[in-house]
């Protein structure tokens, strides 16, 4: 990864509109598929058959970083990098984050969303609720002329507020032709400090929240990273734009239109 960050062409920014909008036609696809009784390995084949057929593109993740499938799930107190596999099935209560990225004419886009599996619990919800408006904070601090340290502060006032932490160990990236673009984009931070955004910019916020502290355990499959003390985790994110006058998300979903938000 280059230290240096990739300013984009508006003609560049439309390649990643195309991949963020199909990105959302994978996570309307898997609203009706996620659901008890199913493995992960199920969601990992269904996402990489409707990519590759369905949208005539590529799951990014294959092609970077050597990881073996086209996403990651993440269930309950795994933070994330959860590794899809047969034998885990989603059982009534669950919490998961399905992490998918998808490569389009030579573009990504990176997004997650949580989904609820049947009944939660109302300390459940809760967590997923406030981590998507921790994310929706962050947003909506981005214009030209903030920092990367107004962005952080905002997801963690939120996060904190709400009396959760914020995972310190991950953070979201600078995106484009390749995955893991720079700047770094902190979930927490301090007001007016770090880097100062300019139209152009493309990055990922990504807040992981957890219920408990922010330390993590990183599992022997070299990828899996859970909380150190088993309580929930969640997860949302989305690819930002840094526009002439704000942000445009370029994941943006439909329900999320419809909702009016973004």
């Amino acid at each position: 990864m280059s230290d240096v960050v990739v300013i984009k062409t508006p003609e560049e920014i439309e390649l990643m509109r195309e991949s963020g909008r199909l990105l959302a036609q994978v996570f309307a696809m898997l609203d009706d598929y996620v659901v008890a009784g199913i493995s992960t390995m199920d969601i990992n084949l269904r996402v990489e058959e409707f990519i590759e057929q369905q949208l005539n593109a590529r799951p990014a993740s294959r092609g970077q970083y050597d990881f073996p499938y086209c996403l990651n799930t993440s269930i309950n107190h795994v933070v994330c990098h959860g590794m899809p596999k047969a034998s885990e099935i989603l059982r009534n209560g669950d919490i998961i984050n399905c992490d998918i990225t998808l490569e389009k004419n030579g573009f990504i886009a990176d997004s997650s969303k949580m989904y609820s599996i049947g009944q939660i619990t109302p300390l459940a919800r809760r967590l997923v609720e406030t981590t998507y408006d921790a994310m929706w904070a962050g947003i909506r601090t981005v214009k030209p002329g903030a920092t990367l340290g107004d962005v952080g502060f905002a997801v963690q006032k939120v996060a904190e507020g709400a009396g959760y932490s914020v995972v310190r160990d991950y953070c979201g990236h600078g995106i484009g032709r390749e995955m893991h673009e720079e700047p770094q984009v902190s979930h927490y931070g301090r007001p007016g400090t770090g880097m100062t955004l300019e139209e152009g910019m493309t990055f990922t916020i990504e807040p992981m929240i957890n219920q408990g502290t922010h330390k993590l355990k990183h599992m022997k499959d070299g990828w899996t990273v859970i909380t150190r003390d088993k309580k929930l985790s969640a997860q949302w994110e989305h690819t930002i734009a840094v526009t002439a006058d704000g942000y445009e998300v370029l994941t943006l979903r439909e329900e999320e239109k419809q909702a009016g938000i973004g």
